[in-house]
């Protein structure tokens, strides 16, 4: 029924924008209160929210599981790096340091505000995005077609919200000084990319997924170092039906994913190839903040093996 509701919403394209606004305004509030609760009623909830998700109770004293131990590092490893690195604008001058500035998708323009954006200087097409959490990207193909009275509301929703409560608790984002940033539209034959993300603990990438048709029928196929096609996965998006080529840079690909990744005892590192040519994604900390299922359980058991998570040192409430 909600499915029906929601396919019949998105044929009036101004009320569906409206009770997308309305839910973004809802979650803010959730966020208001849950910046209320102490640590120790942020832990009480990580545990509630991990036993409806993943269907194991949490014990903080033996962590097994990848999820597990996403929970800890949530929780307890508050490394100012993070916030750096997490953040979309300022991780771009860290990985111009570290890999060079030709691995960055070419940005169009940085602002504080919606109001600030001149949309004349903008191509037809770019990526608007805000640095300050995650999944806050908005394609724009065609300028002209653009709504910017929907497009302000949306993306003063995505300022005003504080991803570090969103889907709790993911503090890396909380001291993202929020800004809205345009970038390129990366395609390949006009269609969109492949986004390579690889999973590595200790500075080495151990498994690589690849998402496909985000934004439509989302599948994807994870991959070991020998590009061997996985049995397991993450989430229920299933795997692709057709063979997905190794890229001719995985070499290349390893390797960058290796020097951004050293120094944290785990981190995605999200890559892209256009043209052969490989580009940075972002750097994510809390893959599915740990609430999202590993199948077969197995697989959650092998990944928390390969993560040497320092538990000795609890670091958070650092303000």
């Amino acid at each position: 029924m909600r499915y029906i509701i929601k396919k019949m919403l998105k044929k009036i394209p101004a009320v569906y924008a409206y009770c997308k606004h309305l839910q973004r305004r809802m979650i803010i509030k959730k966020i208001n209160k849950r910046k209320k609760l102490t640590h120790d009623e942020q832990i009480q909830l990580v545990e509630q929210i991990y036993l409806l998700r993943i269907g194991h109770k949490l014990n903080w004293n033996v962590l097994n599981r990848y999820t597990e131990k996403m929970q800890w590092e949530k929780m307890y490893n508050r490394d100012p790096r993070k916030t750096i690195l997490s953040d979309k604008y300022a991780v771009r001058s860290w990985v111009a340091e570290k890999i060079g500035a030709r691995y960055l998708i070419p940005l169009l323009g940085v602002w504080n505000t919606f109001d600030e954006i001149d949309f004349d200087s903008l191509p037809d097409q770019f990526v608007l995005k805000t640095n300050n959490g995650s999944g806050t990207n908005l394609i724009v193909r065609d300028k002209s077609k653009l709504n910017k009275k929907q497009v302000r509301q949306l993306v003063r929703d995505w300022l005003d919200t504080d991803f570090a409560y969103y889907n709790p608790f993911e503090f890396q984002y909380a001291d993202i000084p929020p800004k809205i940033i345009a970038e390129k539209l990366m395609t390949v034959d006009g269609g969109d990319l492949l986004d390579y993300k690889f999973l590595c603990f200790n500075g080495a990438p151990q498994f690589c997924w690849v998402d496909i048709n985000r934004y439509s029928e989302h599948k994807r196929n994870i991959y070991d170092m020998n590009w061997n096609l996985q049995s397991w996965n993450q989430f229920d998006y299933g795997n692709y039906p057709d063979e997905i080529p190794c890229p001719k840079c995985f070499d290349e690909m390893k390797s960058i994913a290796s020097e951004l990744s050293t120094g944290f005892s785990h981190v995605r590192v999200d890559l892209y190839v256009i043209n052969e040519n490989v580009y940075f994604g972002e750097m994510t900390f809390t893959n599915g903040s740990g609430f999202e299922k590993i199948v077969p359980d197995t697989a959650d058991l092998m990944l928390g093996n390969l993560w040497e998570l320092d538990t000795k040192n609890k670091k958070y409430n650092l303000k």
